[in-house]
């Protein structure tokens, strides 16, 4: 009966108003620090726009770290749990947390291995299953996805350590996008290349540090054979990824039509088989 007692008093003494008051405090400190910090971020993300991403990948980290190492050296900080209070209600307690927060802790341990294995980072464009988008948050739960319909997509840290994910610019700026098109097999392919090139060139979102290339491929369509272009630039900001497409597809098209090349017409069947 004694040591009940007295076990019952160091948890009253624990669990003081106060020093919950006390937490709650400091723990919307950290949260408020981190918000601080992340909005500082996107300020200097849109003033250095070449280090946009080694900056957000920072920014990432800090929160990270901040949240977990935070919290935890608050909550021994403030409530400072003796020995005997560990021992007394650690036991049982370790089984019931271990049951409700399995799976948030294997969460955890897997943002960990993302942040520091790095199979992709923040501001990397990534394919998941069926899902694809610019990873803006990589948290103690889950990562944060964005598509390119401007959808936001939260999927649990663990699901990236047993499923494939692929990455399309692996932490660079820059991403190679592929434009097709399609011409009759009668045209003058060097000189379609010659034309498709100039227009990549001479888009304000290519990036021109990394080479140009074009494939060409004779494909069956409708019992007719035709050349599908595959045309294979860099853009210069993963940002301006359906931009840069747009903008290649546009132009690329209306100068083949300019020039007197034949585009062969393919009906919305067969261009589900093309693809």
């Amino acid at each position: 009966m004694e040591t009940e007692k007295d076990i019952s008093l160091m948890i009253f003494d624990f669990f003081k108003f106060d020093k919950i008051i006390i937490f709650i405090l400091l723990t919307v400190a950290i949260v408020a620090i981190v918000k601080l910090v992340t909005h500082w971020s996107s300020q200097m993300q849109n003033k250095f726009t070449s280090k946009r991403l080694a900056i957000l990948q920072l920014t990432t980290v800090f929160s990270f770290v901040t949240y977990l190492f935070g919290i935890v050296s608050v909550f021994y900080l403030v409530f400072q749990p003796s020995k005997e209070l560990l021992v007394a209600v650690g036991g049982s307690a370790a089984v019931a947390f271990g049951f409700a927060l399995k799976d948030l802790v294997g969460s955890m341990i897997a943002g960990f291995i993302l942040l520091f294995d790095r199979p992709f980072q923040v501001g990397d464009r990534v394919n998941f299953g069926d899902v694809y988008g610019e990873i803006k948050n990589i948290g103690l739960r889950s990562v944060r996805l964005v598509t390119l319909d401007d959808n936001l997509v939260t999927i649990p840290n663990s699901k990236f350590l047993t499923d494939v994910v692929s990455s399309g610019n692996s932490g660079a700026l820059d991403m190679m996008v592929v434009t097709c098109f399609h011409v009759s097999i009668y045209q003058d392919l060097e000189y379609v290349k010659k034309l498709l090139h100039e227009v990549v060139i001479t888009s304000r979102f290519a990036f021109l540090e990394k080479p140009v290339s074009m494939t060409f491929e004779e494909i069956a369509l409708s019992n007719n054979f035709v050349i599908r272009v595959n045309l294979k630039a860099y853009v210069i900001d993963v940002k301006y990824e359906k931009a840069f497409l747009s903008d290649v597809t546009v132009r690329g098209s209306k100068t083949l039509n300019d020039n007197g090349i034949t585009r062969p017409i393919i009906s919305t069947e067969l261009k589900e088989k093309a693809e």
